[in-house]
């Protein structure tokens, strides 16, 4: 019992490195063109993840995915049901999951 506080204390090393270190790792290059629109250090960003110059291709496919992603429209969870082509994929995965819930496996 005398240790706890120096358990607790451990957490202490892990988090001073990763403060030291965080400032020199580089930003994700999907947040530096989707979120602050910066074409120019997310191409920069690319470069350095995938060690190559040329990477017009992972932009324009970044781009076309939340292009493909805005134009995606959500579905509520009755319109889901009330949809034939889905309905009985959706009504196995719910039976599935109760089942799992009720089989005793997570208390394990």
């Amino acid at each position: 019992e005398s240790r706890w506080p120096y358990l607790f204390g451990a957490i202490i090393v892990p988090s001073l490195i990763q403060v030291v270190i965080l400032p020199f790792l580089p930003e994700s290059p999907r947040y530096l063109l989707l979120e602050k629109h910066n074409t120019s250090k997310a191409e920069k960003a690319f470069q350095t993840f995938l060690g190559k110059d040329d990477v017009s291709h992972e932009v324009e496919e970044v781009l076309a995915e939340s292009r493909v992603q805005r134009n995606t429209k959500l579905v509520s969870i009755l319109q889901l049901l009330r949809t034939r082509a889905v309905r009985w994929q959706v009504i196995t995965v719910v039976i599935t999951m109760g089942c799992y819930q009720l089989c005793g496996l997570n208390a394990v």
